[in-house]
């Protein structure tokens, strides 16, 4: 006569997603900010002190009003010489876009990826409750991606 199991049917195991999958979890909430009324030397020079290639534009009260890039520096560095006028003495909103994309804290980082697919951004601003909370860049996506894949995608 055959063995007989006493344990009974047994219960699935299910393999949990839990790794976090959220904007806020990929995003750099230490941003170096700029104001509207700072020269664009200053800004060009944190740039390089920070090693950074844009950051958001807050006016006083910590409201976003623009993003400041290199991109916006090399378009009035190039018209300065066209016009052969000194743009270093200049202030930020001059420069900045003031059409900008942002993203909410609570989206995912699938919907962050299709948002920076779809756009031409490099980074986009991460706002809570209309108040800005951090940044997150495409390059943080790609290491979102790689640590998903590492947890769960391949298992």
């Amino acid at each position: 006569m055959g063995i007989k199991s006493f344990q009974g049917e047994r219960e699935e195991i299910k393999k949990e997603f839990n790794a976090p999958v959220l904007v806020e979890d990929y995003m750099t909430k230490n941003l170096v900010v700029f104001k509207p009324e700072q020269s664009v030397l200053e800004v060009m020079e944190l740039f390089i002190k920070h090693r950074i290639s844009g950051g958001p534009v807050c006016d006083d009260d910590g409201h976003l009003v623009g993003i400041i890039s290199e991109a916006d520096c090399m378009k009035q560095i190039s018209e300065s010489r066209y016009f052969n006028m000194p743009i270093l003495d200049k202030s930020v909103k001059k420069f900045m876009s003031t059409e900008v994309e942002t993203i909410e804290h609570d989206k995912d980082i699938f919907d962050a990826a299709s948002q920076f697919y779809k756009g031409n951004r490099r980074r986009l601003p991460v706002m809570e409750d209309g108040r800005l909370v951090g940044q997150i860049s495409r390059k943080d996506i790609v290491c979102a991606a790689l640590k998903l894949n590492s947890q769960n995608w391949g298992h």
